[in-house]
């Protein structure tokens, strides 16, 4: 009777499964793990970057909410729109720059943005149907900006300055939809809004070599002090709200007489310098506009 002995031959043909399935299942759970990874990455909200627009939105429409002289539901809705369409606008620009290549982070979010920004939109209108001037501003310079990103044409003065004047539309949004009117005082103050924001793009275009001639600076400044001067004669602003204009002045004379330090300092430095003019602006034009209670 032959002994009972053990098949060792099981042993390599377990050994060869297992060094097949490993590679396998590791491979799979990298491939999982890379997947999860682009979806939470498309999933991560963009954020614009643009944060001098933020003081230009933000003190355009306090301005605005302190010529209404009250504060509703409907402004608090108008500032949250006002945001919404600053951050739809960002990703779709970036798309339009990037167009050979479509990026679905840039289209989920510029999607979810401009559906909030289009509903809180068309429930104001439906209070407030004297909206839809404000509204169509807003869609010229949204189709104006297309056109110069096709274009590359973005970084010019003319468009600049007409995005800063779209932004500026936060003033009037927040009074009309605060208080059901529009009124040629609230143009002016729209106005003066977009010249005082307006005077930054030069002035930071003096820190580029292309760009460094302070003609163009000291022309605009002119021209947009003698529009303030033009409003106020004509009754679309009040005196003390224009006097906002001087800080501008101020701040584009500083600049022009301390042109090295400003063309070699950083820019953390120059957007302080404007925010703080922003700030200040902000007080004079918003004080002058609140009622005076004694």
């Amino acid at each position: 009777m032959e002994p009972f002995r053990f098949n060792l031959s099981v042993k390599p043909v377990v050994n060869e499964k297992l060094s097949a399935v490993v590679p396998a299942l590791f491979s799979e759970t990298v491939n999982s793990n890379l997947r999860v990874k682009k979806w939470l990455k498309w999933l991560r909200p963009t954020v614009s970057h643009h944060h001098g627009v933020y003081v230009v939105l933000l003190v355009s429409f306090l301005t605005g909410a302190a010529a209404a002289q009250h504060w509703s539901i409907a402004t608090t809705l108008v500032l949250m729109c006002a945001l919404a369409v600053f951050q739809a606008e960002y990703p779709l620009s970036l798309q339009l720059q990037n167009r050979r290549s479509w990026k679905p982070r840039y289209l989920i979010w510029g999607g979810v943005y401009g559906a909030i920004a289009t509903g809180i939109a068309a429930y104001l209108y439906l209070q407030t149907p004297l909206l839809l001037w404000v509204y169509l501003g807003a869609i010229a310079a949204l189709i104006i900006d297309v056109v110069s990103i096709l274009y590359r044409q973005q970084r010019s003065r003319v468009n600049e300055l007409m995005t800063f004047a779209a932004v500026c539309l936060s003033a009037p949004f927040a009074y009309v939809a605060t208080t059901g009117t529009i009124d040629s005082s609230i143009v002016g103050l729209w106005l003066l809004n977009t010249l005082f924001f307006g005077g930054t793009i030069f002035t930071v275009k003096l820190r580029k070599p292309k760009t460094a001639s302070p003609l163009p600076t000291i022309v605009y400044h002119v021209i947009s002090t003698a529009v303030i001067l033009g409003l106020c004669f004509v009754g679309w602003l009040g005196s003390f709200t224009a006097l906002g204009s001087s800080i501008a002045i101020l701040k584009a004379v500083f600049i022009l007489t301390h042109k090295e330090w400003y063309c070699t300092v950083p820019i953390y430095r120059v957007a302080a310098l404007e925010t703080v003019c922003g700030i200040l602006f902000m007080a004079i034009a918003s004080l002058s506009l609140l009622p005076i209670t004694l």
